[in-house]
């Protein structure tokens, strides 16, 4: 990998030390970059340079390019890591920094925009031979909407083409309800995105989400790392994640990777990716591709020993894939739990100063975060301070295992989301892997009715 010798990490948390660590275990020089906010974060603390971009505020700091462009200028550094979220899926980005000669670790910026638009994402995904969920072949528009609703059947999902996190997406259960639907996922998707266009799919009543993580070196080779199950979410933000799916044998999980990986050989797609599908009734359907890093990317570390961050810098320095499709061997079973800066009941984001902290620890644990005692929680980013990954040779023992470390968990000073956990390591539909992406709403309604 001689061709890049500094990375800017051009995030900022947990991922940023994350990528620092990689790059550490590789003897390659770091960039952190960081706001005012983030001076004494400890991917600073631990960067070989670090550079100021900006205030508080993210468009004047983590999502400046102009700024993010200068400080690899001033330091030298010739490659750019973006971590996840900012920056990490603009096309716009990639093409500056590959005109200023720095090598974006990421994939194309082709790639990040024709998997970046919902619509020709799927069009692209029917092409490669991914199975998708029935619906609209574009835009909707008002006049249109109720003939291709009737066309794939109630109910009907109506979604941001532009979309994210749940925002401009509204669910239309019968045709009364539909000219609403459509006008209100519109408005918010201007509101949120700059682009009031929509499209429409089939509303799938009990689904999992199910993802499978793929990386490819950008010259027609490409693996499959097996699935992860991303049901249980809270709108639409996902709160843990398993790998293997307890829904999914052997057989189905090879053959939706083996799918995934053909396609992404046919694309000559770079980089890592995550392949996103609603499961329900033994069928596979496509909703999104993610040209990134995934916020759960560890737990698949866990099970196959690759380290995806290590296979990201290889693939963009032109070294290629560290290993071949037969030379994977999935181990055992992982989970990962997030951990937020928020009220266990309420999830209001609680800032603040950390006063203790303490980690847990043993075999199969791992815990991925940039803070410590004494550290205090912005409030001007995301929430998430941290993410508990265990992993046992079973489920029931990763279970067991997590169980444990959860009690051994401390984080004072602030409100987080670790009792949430503690109560669902214990619930049964959990310890069953019996739910779906609407149970941890549901549940989180019944427990704070009693």
């Amino acid at each position: 990998m001689s061709n890049i010798s500094k990375i800017l990490i051009a995030n900022r948390g947990e991922i940023a030390l994350r990528v620092l660590r990689a790059c550490k275990e590789l003897g390659i020089a770091t960039v952190a970059v960081h706001s005012t906010a983030d001076a004494d974060a400890m991917h600073v603390r631990l960067a070989d340079e670090s550079v100021c971009i900006g205030p508080p505020p993210s468009r004047d700091s983590y999502l400046n390019i102009h700024q993010i462009v200068a400080a690899c200028e001033i330091t030298g550094a010739d490659a750019v890591h973006p971590g996840y979220g900012f920056l990490s899926e603009n096309a716009k980005f990639a093409d500056i920094l590959d005109a200023h000669g720095i090598t974006f670790i990421g994939p194309t910026a082709e790639h990040i925009r024709l998997m970046g638009d919902k619509i020709t994402a799927k069009k692209t995904a029917v092409e490669l031979g991914i199975p998708v969920v029935p619906g609209s072949d574009g835009e909707v528009l008002p006049e249109n909407a109720l003939k291709i609703a009737r066309e794939i059947g109630f109910p009907v999902l109506i979604k941001a083409t532009a979309g994210g996190g749940g925002r401009g997406m509204k669910v239309a259960k019968t045709e009364a309800e539909l000219e609403e639907a459509v006008s209100t996922a519109r408005s918010e998707a201007l509101a949120a995105f700059g682009n009031d266009a929509v499209y429409m799919e089939k509303y799938l009543g009990k689904p999992r989400h199910i993802e499978v993580q793929v990386v490819g070196d950008g010259a027609g080779n490409a693996i499959h790392l097996g699935e992860r199950d991303c049901s249980l979410q809270r709108r639409h933000q996902k709160v843990w994640e398993e790998a293997n799916s307890p829904a999914l044998n052997v057989e189905q999980r090879m053959k939706i990777g083996s799918i995934c990986a053909e396609a992404m050989k046919k694309m000559k797609y770079r980089g890592a990716g995550t392949i996103e599908f609603l499961y329900e009734n033994g069928e596979f359907y496509f909703i999104e591709m993610n040209t990134r890093l995934q916020v759960e990317h560890p737990i698949t570390e866990a099970i196959t020993g690759i380290d995806l961050v290590h296979e990201q810098i290889r693939v963009a320095s032109g070294a290629g894939l560290s290993v071949t499709q037969d030379q994977i061997v999935f181990s055992g079973h992982a989970i990962e739990c997030r951990i937020n800066a928020e009220d266990p009941r309420t999830f209001v984001p609680s800032p603040g100063t950390i006063t203790h902290f303490h980690a847990p620890g043993g075999l199969g644990v791992r815990v991925d975060s940039g803070v410590y005692a004494g550290y205090k929680i912005p409030p001007y980013y995301d929430s998430l301070i941290g993410k508990l990954i265990v992993h046992g040779r079973t489920r029931v023992e990763c279970m067991m295992r997590l169980r444990r470390v959860l009690d051994e968990f401390v984080v004072d000073g602030i409100k987080t989301t670790l009792p949430l956990f503690q109560d669902l390591v214990s619930n049964q539909d959990i310890a069953n892997g019996d739910y779906d992406i609407h149970w941890l709403e549901k549940y989180l309604a019944e427990t704070s009715a009693t």
